[in-house]
């Protein structure tokens, strides 16, 4: 009997056999190279362990090298959609799959916005994977908002040919200048040019993301590169640069601090990693701790010293000095004033500390060592204070009576407060349940509250909770949105089935762009224009999907719906509360000014 041997399996029998000697033939030449000890002041930083070391070189694609170098960086998971430019990298990611996950989502802005839920969830790097020009420009929101919450996401954008680009040709998804249009989005970008160095590449670009601002960076590919096949080589993650802490600094701002009346201290986003340092120098200085949006749960909301924008006004007025952390401190310096306020900065980027004005004090770096070297230097130059907890509980009290007018969104989340467990992941939108949430939500733990930071984009929340609740499937994640908002990715719903991700959406359903509405309605003398809206029937929209879904109708039904849907773990829940027009929250966000100028 005759046996045939098809063409092709003849072919890929001679591939292994060139590859197979070709390793030998690399193997035998690193033999030959030196090994160099490590130097002992080399030391992996926490977050990225390992060193630069690399192993001898093997044959891969360009591809191959970037995924095995994101496996490498402890990434198990990207989120992207496929498309020609790309081919080559989506058949290296099959080859990875034991190792690294592919949540194929069905818009490229789901893909880059779940990649900002699962990092902003987990503080840890994620990555999104998308085609260039309109591919790339869909998820310009993703980047855009990563940048601006420091966010650590890296985007790998496909490309044109790779001797065509800059020349106007006129190929598939071909866009004039798109590095740069990356590079006004990221502090770091690079084009991919073949397998030799991408695994150093990808590691750079990961190590950037870490490295003084944190934030998203960007690796670009050619389509004819992806799959370039050459010697390479896996880098190991990279230490970090450690930032010398300023002794000398620590101690001019623990005399400030030690020595004020009234301290005050101020949380962004950049504060999340430093919970406990905060919560021991609350109590040491008998300081509120104003946090909004971003500094949600650095310190528990339980504690009397934890205020919002309300109360943080109105403690701003009575301070004699303020330790900011990791925040721009745009709305006391912008809308509240007053520039005679003693300013301790801490932040890891050294361009913050004199956007507005220069602070007596200013530390650049991490949050978390260097208030530990505060709370190391405080004692001995703390004056003593009385307690002002008798104090806060009562100006709490005080507040709670005036944020009343707030009564229906405050019922609806504390009916959500009730039934999301302290872990639990709450995700905020542009919408009025939002606004209000970011005032007077309860939030016990640090990143468990998220909201935009200062893009606060419409349409951002539902897809990013899809990434929070994969990328943390042991915590339930809850989205709030309106109406307008979860439009605008609502189709990742089939995402969410597709990969079984268990997150619980509640659309706040007023028929309008609300916010846009009232405006045009107080402002405006009511010529109302573009905001109102026409919806489908949620309910028998997310079950066209296959999902769980219910309509209800009171804070006490909602609650209800609630328990069940964090019991429900194999797949999304949606839950439609029909509602009406709801109390304006803006007078306890724009409060004016506190000190005259």
């Amino acid at each position: 009997m005759i046996k045939f041997v098809s063409p092709s399996s003849h072919l890929m029998k001679v591939v292994r056999m060139a590859n197979r000697a070709r390793k030998k033939k690399a193997a035998a030449s690193a033999a030959k190279v030196r090994s160099f000890p490590r130097k002992r002041d080399s030391r992996p930083s926490p977050r990225f362990r390992g060193d630069e070391r690399k192993v001898s070189a093997t044959e891969m694609t360009t591809a191959d090298a970037v995924a095995g170098t994101l496996i490498a960086h402890g990434i198990d998971t990207i989120y992207a959609l496929p498309g020609v430019q790309n081919d080559q990298l989506f058949d290296a990611l099959f080859r990875a799959t034991e190792k690294l996950r592919t949540v194929h989502t069905r818009h490229e802005q789901g893909a880059a916005l779940m990649a900002l839920g699962a990092a902003l969830a987990t503080g840890r790097p994620q990555a999104f994977a998308v085609v260039p020009g309109p591919g790339f420009l869909n998820a310009a929101t993703g980047l855009l908002t990563a940048y601006a919450m420091n966010a650590p996401v890296l985007g790998l954008i496909g490309q044109i040919p790779q001797a065509d680009i800059g020349r106007g040709l006129g190929h598939l998804h071909e866009i004039r200048d798109q590095a740069g249009i990356i590079e006004r989005m990221v502090d770091h970008t690079t084009l991919l040019r073949g397998p030799e160095r991408a695994s150093r590449q990808t590691a750079l670009a990961l190590r950037a993301m870490h490295t003084g601002r944190p934030g998203p960076a960007v690796l670009e590919c050619a389509i004819d590169v992806w799959g370039k096949s050459g010697p390479g080589t896996l880098q190991a993650p990279l230490p970090l640069p450690r930032a010398k802490i300023d002794a000398a600094a620590v101690r001019r701002a623990a005399k400030l601090l030690g020595a004020a009346k009234r301290p005050m201290i101020v949380c962004g986003g950049g504060a999340q990693n430093a919970s406990a340092e905060v919560t021991a120098l609350s109590a040491l200085l008998q300081a509120p701790v104003l946090a909004y949006r971003r500094g949600r749960g650095v310190l528990d909301s339980r504690n009397p010293f934890s205020v919002t924008l309300p109360l943080g006004h109105e403690l701003w007025s009575e301070a004699d000095a303020v330790l900011a952390v990791g925040t721009r401190l745009l709305i006391p310096l912008r809308e509240w004033a007053e520039r005679d306020v003693a300013i301790v900065r801490v932040d890891a980027n050294a361009e913050e500390h004199h956007r507005w004005q220069r602070p007596k004090v200013a530390l650049t770096g991490d949050a978390k060592p260097i208030l530990q070297s505060l709370l190391a230097e405080l004692p001995a130059r703390d004056a003593k204070r009385a307690s002002r907890r008798a104090e806060m509980e009562e100006r709490q009290a005080k507040w709670r009576k005036r944020l009343a007018k707030l009564a229906p969104q405050i019922a609806f989340l504390e009916a959500i407060r009730a039934e999301l467990p302290e872990e639990g992941i709450f995700v905020d939108e542009v919408t009025q349940l939002g606004f209000a949430a970011r005032l007077v939500f309860p939030v016990y733990k640090p990143l468990t509250f998220l909201s935009p930071g200062y893009q606060d984009p419409l349409g951002w929340g539902f897809a990013t909770a899809l990434g929070a609740q994969d990328a943390r499937r042991d915590v339930p994640v809850i989205s709030i949105t309106g109406d307008g908002g979860f439009l605008y990715t609502a189709t990742e719903l089939a995402t969410a089935m597709r990969h079984r991700i268990p997150l619980v959406t509640v659309v706040f359903n007023d028929g309008a762009f609300g916010n846009v509405r009232r405006i045009q309605k107080e402002r405006y003398g009511n010529r109302l224009i573009a905001s109102d809206l026409t919806n489908p029937d949620f309910v028998a929209f997310g079950k066209s999907f296959g999902a769980e879904a219910e309509r209800v109708h009171s804070p006490e039904e909602l609650r209800r719906a609630l328990h069940r849907a964090f019991a429900h773990r194999d797949g999304p829940t949606l839950i439609e509360v029909p509602v009406g027009e709801l109390p304006s929250p803006w007078e306890f966000i724009h409060m004016g000014r506190v000190r005259s100028a």
